[in-house]
C-alpha cells in the first residue's frame, strides 16, 4: 500500500541536500594516530600493575601474537603496492566498491594499528627496570617487536591510503 507524498518530506529533503557531505574522504590524520597511539600506550602501562594487583601475575607476550601482527603487516603492504601499481602504474580502473573497501581498510588498519602498537610498548616501558621479574627482559623484547609491528600495520596502511588516492580530472568537474 503506497501513501500521498507529504509534502514536508520534501521540505526536509531540501534541507538535507545543504548537509550532505561533499564526496571527499580525507587521509587519516596525524593527530588521530598520536591520539590512538597515546591512549594505547596508556593502556598498556597500566595493564602489568593492574594484572598484578588483580590476578598475581602479569601477563606474557607470546610470539603467536608478534608474528600474527608482522603477519598482517605484510597483507597491508602487499594490498598498497598492488593497489599503486594498479591505480598510478598501469593505469587501470578499480570497482568503486573495492576501492571503497580498501580505503576503509587502510583506515581502520591504521587507526588498530596505532591503539595496538601504543599498547605494547606501553607494556613494554613497564617493565623498564623492574630486576625482580624472572621473565621481564622476555616479555619486554616480545611486547616491543609487536609494537614495532604495530607500527608497520600503521605504515602499510597510510600508504593504503595514498595509493587509494586518485586525482580528479578537470574534465569532470
Amino acid at each position: 500500500m503506497s501513501r500521498d507524498p507529504d509534502p514536508r518530506d520534501r521540505e526536509d529533503d531540501e534541507r538535507y541536500d545543504d548537509e550532505r557531505p561533499s564526496g571527499h574522504v580525507g587521509t587519516t590524520r596525524v593527530g588521530t594516530l598520536v591520539g590512538f597511539g597515546l591512549t594505547g600506550l596508556v593502556l598498556g602501562w597500566l595493564l602489568r600493575p593492574v594484572a598484578v594487583r588483580v590476578n598475581g601475575a602479569a601477563p606474557t607476550v607470546g610470539w603467536l601474537p608478534v608474528l600474527a601482527l608482522a603477519f598482517v603487516a605484510v597483507i597491508i603492504g602487499a594490498v598498497a603496492w598492488s593497489t599503486y601499481r594498479a591505480l598510478h602504474r598501469r593505469h587501470e580502473r578499480i570497482e568503486p566498491h573495492r576501492a571503497v573497501n580498501r580505503l576503509v581498510l587502510a583506515k581502520a588498519c591504521a587507526l588498530t594499528g596505532a591503539i595496538v602498537a601504543g599498547g605494547y610498548f606501553g607494556y613494554a616501558l613497564s617493565w623498564w627496570g623492574v630486576t625482580a621479574a624472572a621473565l621481564g627482559p622476555q616479555r619486554m623484547v616480545q611486547a616491543g617487536l609487536a609494537g614495532v609491528a604495530g607500527v608497520l600495520i600503521v605504515a602499510g596502511s597510510l600508504l593504503l591510503e595514498r595509493a587509494c588516492r586518485v586525482h580528479r580530472d578537470d574534465s569532470e568537474t
